[in-house]
């Protein structure tokens, strides 16, 4: 299958370690990737924070360059929510009937990482290693957006080597929500709280999840603590294998 990546600016800006770690793991399991070099953002940061106009020539450039894309591969749960849940309506703000039936036509062909693994390619065991322990943060879009459920977790079970241990409380946001963080610093700080005592009660070595920004977050709080926990987007633990372990795992 001809698959497109679409990296999103914020991992492509903070983390192209899960970018590169999502061809590496889709490459291995026979598939091609295509990385369209004009791809920008997604619109989300804009949209989300009242700048909704700003955000359509963004709706539309991602529409154009991804229109006939086979499937497109997105490591990011929440760029995936900002598309499903509101292209359509931005769409049909312009008025343009053209661009209404190419989101249309788009959309059933946009997925989140562990969606396209397990929903459209039928695969849970990807033949990854990674000898930690291992807890899994889902993160606010991928639960009440996407609803992935238990999507990552079927994959992370069948990793060679991990120890996976459940966290109290994962349905329970971490407090970044993007500006919220910003503008609602205490309430954040308060919320952030709440899940590094939950990640540090699991005696976890890393802490995993399907969105950088979450881990970001997450990461600041674990590191100022300095628990020694360390954050690792799930596209990494499914990429390393014994031969080619994460950068992360080669690191430590």
């Amino acid at each position: 299958m001809r698959i497109s990546l679409f990296i999103t600016c914020y991992n492509d800006t903070l983390f192209p370690e899960t970018g590169k770690s999502v061809v590496r793991l889709l490459e291995r399991l026979g598939h091609e990737i295509e990385f369209p070099l004009e791809q920008t953002c997604c619109g989300q940061m804009h949209y989300n924070t009242g700048y909704q106009q700003e955000a359509m020539p963004l709706m539309q450039r991602f529409v154009e360059i991804f229109k006939d894309a086979e499937v497109v591969c997105i490591p990011s749960s929440s760029c995936v929510a900002m598309i499903r849940d509101h292209y359509p309506k931005m769409a049909e703000a312009t008025g343009d009937p053209g661009l209404i039936k190419a989101v249309d036509r788009l959309l059933p062909r946009v997925y989140e990482l562990s969606e396209l693994l397990v929903n459209k390619l039928g695969i849970e065991d990807v033949n990854a290693y990674y000898p930690h322990r291992v807890t899994y943060h889902a993160s606010c879009h991928s639960l009440r957006s996407l609803h992935l459920g238990e999507l990552p977790l079927r994959l992370l079970r069948k990793v060679r080597g991990i120890d996976l241990v459940e966290l109290n409380e994962i349905d329970q946001c971490c407090g970044f929500g993007g500006t919220f963080a910003i503008k609602n610093g205490d309430v954040s700080a308060a919320m952030l709280s709440e899940k590094l005592r939950c990640v540090e009660n699991t005696r976890a070595e890393v802490c995993t999840a399907v969105d950088n920004s979450c881990l970001m977050h997450i990461f600041g709080g674990l590191h100022r603590q300095r628990t020694g926990i360390k954050t690792v987007h799930l596209a990494e633990i499914l990429a390393s294998t014994e031969d080619q372990p994460s950068e992360d795992e080669a690191q430590s």
